[in-house]
């Protein structure tokens, strides 16, 4: 199932350019276009979801492989020794912007405290 309004949507479909470096049946990842680290990938699963709560309960297997595929994103780009954050926003309180489920996976350099303020 797709949204055709939906941006993450859109880059699974090729219809929007992303820099995609690991993908599997279910699950893509790419490079943000904004990144808050020198590693700041997305992981989102290939199917729209509007959030993690809907996948959890919908597909508890592709949400496990969102999980998977972020700890291999982080391998692949050599930040499991030295330490990655994998984040889910979920809702606007939270700081969701596009409402696809999507895990942003940091590394690289220092990440400071989870939440400011």
């Amino acid at each position: 199932m797709t949204d055709p309004d939906c941006i993450f949507c859109k880059i699974v479909a090729d219809q929007i350019p992303s820099q995609r470096v690991r993908e599997t049946e279910r699950v893509l990842a790419f490079r943000d276009i904004n990144p808050k680290a020198p590693t700041h990938v997305l992981v989102i699963p290939k199917d729209h979801h509007a959030d993690v709560a809907a996948l959890a309960r919908r597909d508890p297997n592709l949400a496990a492989e969102v999980l998977t595929v972020a700890a291999d994103v982080a391998d692949d780009d050599g930040v499991t020794e030295t330490g990655w954050r994998m984040l889910a926003n979920s809702g606007r309180n939270a700081g969701q912007e596009v409402d696809h489920v999507h895990v942003h996976v940091f590394g690289g350099k220092p990440l400071g405290p989870m939440l400011s303020g």
